[in-house]
């Protein structure tokens, strides 16, 4: 295994896709850890699906927009859509999770209600955008299944510096954090800003599956949040180590699924997330296999 990756890496698609799953992993630790303990799983999907909707506004603004308003600088760009596409997303996800928040908070309607309207609201935005962008949309199927081998440089710096604005507005706002995460009353009582970090929050983890559009696309975005912070969670006693442990799997997901997917030539995206499920059943029987080993011993 080590010797095909080496062998990989001679290829300047396979580092950055080694890179990009690295830099996701972090955020996917540090964030996936609140998901989970906050069990929001299912806003984190909304958030997810709504940024659709920027990644049809990235393209119309690429193709469409530009040349209309600035022919001359139109002219200058690549013909691929470059960052302009994660640009939108990372726009539009941060307006979707900012209202499905402020909704939530303060209206007395069902959660799941207003997060399936912006989902499909997200998604039919996205749809028409793309419809009114001219030409042949074939890269929009990397951020629907995902495509980590096609990450360009430009797209990780950008994976590079939501990573450090997410550690550090986590590092930033940790206890505050950390209370809403377990007693949203007491945190009230201690005058922490309830409603307000949890629009924090929703912003964090909107970044976090922009991130991860590239790498398993929007379909399955939420199992790589989800997996490696819930496999930690079985493990790990206290939050801190429940946000490294995380991290460190979602790495070794990222790895072992490059692996597989270069070695048989697999999609890159489900051979990740098939490597993380299956750790995460492993994970669940763990219990069940050391019983069985201590009464045969």
């Amino acid at each position: 295994m080590i010797e095909a990756i080496l062998h990989a890496l001679q290829f300047t698609f396979m580092r950055h896709a080694l890179a990009a799953g690295v830099l996701v992993s972090i955020a996917c630790g540090v964030i996936g850890t609140f998901v989970v303990i906050k069990r929001i799983v299912f806003i984190s999907g909304g958030i997810a699906h709504a940024a659709y909707g920027g990644i049809g506004l990235g393209y119309y603004a690429r193709y469409a927009l530009v040349p209309l308003l600035f022919p001359a600088l139109a002219a200058t760009l690549p013909q691929r859509p470059g960052s302009w596409p994660l640009v939108g997303a990372i726009l539009f996800s941060l307006v979707a999770a900012v209202i499905m928040g402020l909704i939530q908070r303060r209206t007395r309607q069902r959660a799941d209600t207003i997060i399936g309207v912006l989902w499909a609201i997200g998604m039919a935005v996205g749809i028409v955008f793309v419809d009114l962008t001219p030409g042949y949309k074939v890269d929009l199927m990397s951020y629907i299944f995902g495509s980590i081998l096609a990450v360009q440089r430009a797209e990780l710096f950008i994976i590079l510096g939501l990573d450090v604005v997410i550690v550090a507005l986590v590092a930033l706002f940790y206890k505050e954090l950390l209370a809403i995460s377990f007693d949203e009353t007491f945190a009230t009582v201690q005058n922490v800003p309830v409603d307000a970090i949890y629009i924090v929050l929703l912003c964090l983890i909107a970044l976090t599956v922009v991130m991860m559009m590239r790498v398993v696309g929007l379909i399955m975005v939420i199992a790589l949040l989800t997996i490696p912070a819930a496999i930690a969670g079985r493990f790990a006693r206290d939050m801190k180590r429940m946000m490294l442990g995380a991290t460190l799997l979602g790495i070794g997901f990222n790895v072992v699924g490059l692996w597989l997917s270069y070695t048989w030539n697999l999609t890159s995206g489900a051979s990740i997330i098939l490597v993380a499920a299956a750790a995460y059943l492993l994970s669940l029987a763990w219990p069940l296999l050391t019983r069985w080993t201590r009464v045969g011993a």
